[in-house]
């Protein structure tokens, strides 16, 4: 089995979209092996992995459009790597409230992302010409041109 002795305690390692890829999906087995004993090590504290907003958005995108995932199978893969134990994700709390809304109110992840970071941030109007989206949001007022 592939193991991950080569990386190092060195400090945080940025994980990309493609390895949790791998992961999720186990389409290249080989890899889907390497990501696994990483994520393992990093559950058990030996290594710090850390990733960002814009990863989880690239996930939920590749997860629908080229795997063709219906949005709930989306959103609970996408959530197991949002509370992934052993990565830091900075605004961990939104990119929940991302996911758990991209479902709920059937809207896209990244205006679900930013009608939850808009919240976060105390800010209610939008201006936007995707009134359709955002206004599903009862929080949110959509600013008309």
């Amino acid at each position: 089995m592939p193991q991950t002795n080569d990386i190092q305690n060195n400090g945080p390692l940025f994980v990309d979209a493609n390895v949790f890829l791998r992961f999720l999906t186990n389409d290249v087995p080989d890899q889907a092996a390497i990501v696994e004993d990483l994520f393992h090590r990093a559950a058990a504290g030996e290594l710090h992995l850390v990733t960002n907003a814009t990863v989880l958005a690239e996930l939920v995108w590749v997860l629908e459009s080229f795997y063709g995932l219906p949005r709930p199978d989306v959103q609970e893969r996408a959530m197991a790597v949002a509370q992934m134990q052993g990565l830091s994700l900075p605004e961990a709390d939104v990119v929940t409230d991302a996911l758990l809304a991209y479902a709920r109110h059937n809207v896209d992840y990244t205006d679900a992302f930013n009608a939850k970071w808009m919240a976060a941030h105390g800010l209610t109007k939008v201006v936007t010409f995707d009134e359709k989206h955002f206004s599903r949001f009862e929080e949110i007022e959509v600013q008309r041109f």
